[in-house]
């Protein structure tokens, strides 16, 4: 049977230390924040669908995720309020999009990787 822990304790300092002063600089909590709210199943479908469509009303979201608007328009500004996306109001209607490249781009990679270990399973 393999193990999958270290057997010895073995530290390499230089890498240690390394790291752990750039973890210092970066905001893991803020990262930690926006996987949080992509953990949800309804919020990672809508951040997905914004990844598909540049940009969708609140309307459109509510009947992509089977919801009333206001529910909607909770997980968007939800997904607003972390910083993943961004609306603009046009009459009455709102619309949402992805907030950058960045956010689509994890989108789309972490649905890839779920697709590649579905074809390797």
């Amino acid at each position: 049977m393999t193990k999958d822990v270290c057997e010895i304790t073995c530290v390499d300092e230089e890498k240690v230390m390394n790291v752990k002063n750039i973890l210092e600089e970066q905001k893991p909590m803020e990262v930690a924040n926006i996987f949080k709210a992509l953990s949800d199943e309804t919020r990672i479908k809508i951040a997905y669908s914004l990844s598909i469509e540049n940009e969708l009303c609140v309307c459109d979201v509510a009947n992509i995720i089977g919801s009333s608007t206001a529910t909607a328009s909770h997980h968007l500004r939800l997904l607003k309020n972390i910083g993943l996306a961004k609306y603009r109001k046009e009459g009455k209607l709102v619309y949402y999009s992805l907030d950058d490249n960045h956010v689509k781009e994890l989108i789309q990679i972490a649905f890839a990787h779920q697709k590649e270990v579905e074809e390797i399973g």
